[in-house]
């Protein structure tokens, strides 16, 4: 399995045996991403960083203002300047180039498509493109090796995710979706992330564990 930030490679659940790429441009997002691999017992793993902050463009990787207590029509028009560009093929590419040395075929994405910020390397329409880009871009795909990226959450809304995670057993308690963290780590329940978050954990029926900067 190859997991980036809410992604894993591979179907079956995770052993302490299966592989971990970690990819993230975040320290505060690298430090919540390592725990959850802790907590599902992986010993194999990778991390790469990758510093997309030397291009910037985005307000996750430049000096640009998160945009903060906007309203769910806001979140839902345009592509916000949370967008940070290309970023998912970048993380693709590398979680392809893992799975051909490791002979791997299957790629799990955890994009979401419904109750998002209008990230167009989010939608079906990307996710079609980049199979079919692996298929043709690499060794094994020329060999017959027939790589697919599998989005399982990609239709489902927050409140879906969150039921889903519960009924799973996983501790929501470990994750964290926040743009614009305290210098602490806690997320700061006003961008757009942490108000997509909270929408979903009061639509699931839910408290959300995490603490957050201003509650």
């Amino acid at each position: 399995m190859i997991q980036l930030p809410r992604w894993q490679l591979q179907s079956r659940k995770a052993s302490k045996h299966t592989p971990f790429l970690l990819i993230t441009a975040s320290a505060t997002r690298s430090k919540w991403k390592r725990r959850v691999a802790d907590s599902l017992g992986v010993e194999e793993r990778r991390i790469a960083k990758i510093d997309l902050r030397v291009f910037g463009g985005s307000a996750l990787t430049d000096d640009v203002d998160v945009p903060k207590r906007r309203l769910e029509p806001e979140i839902g028009h345009g592509i916000p300047v949370t967008y940070v560009p290309a970023r998912n093929t970048i993380f693709l590419a590398y979680a392809l180039a893992w799975a051909e040395i490791i002979s791997a075929s299957d790629i799990f994405l955890g994009v979401n498509a419904i109750d998002y910020s209008g990230y167009p390397d989010c939608r079906p329409e990307f996710i079609e493109a980049f199979q079919t880009l692996a298929n043709l871009a690499t060794k094994a795909g020329v060999e017959g090796t027939r790589f697919q990226i599998h989005t399982p959450l990609i239709k489902f809304s927050k409140a879906e995710i969150i039921r889903k995670a519960v009924e799973l057993g996983v501790s929501l308690s470990l994750t964290h979706s926040c743009y614009d963290p305290s210098p602490e780590g806690l997320a700061c329940g006003q961008c757009d992330s942490c108000l997509l978050r909270l929408k979903g954990f009061r639509e699931a029926g839910l408290k959300d564990p995490i603490r957050y900067a201003k509650e």
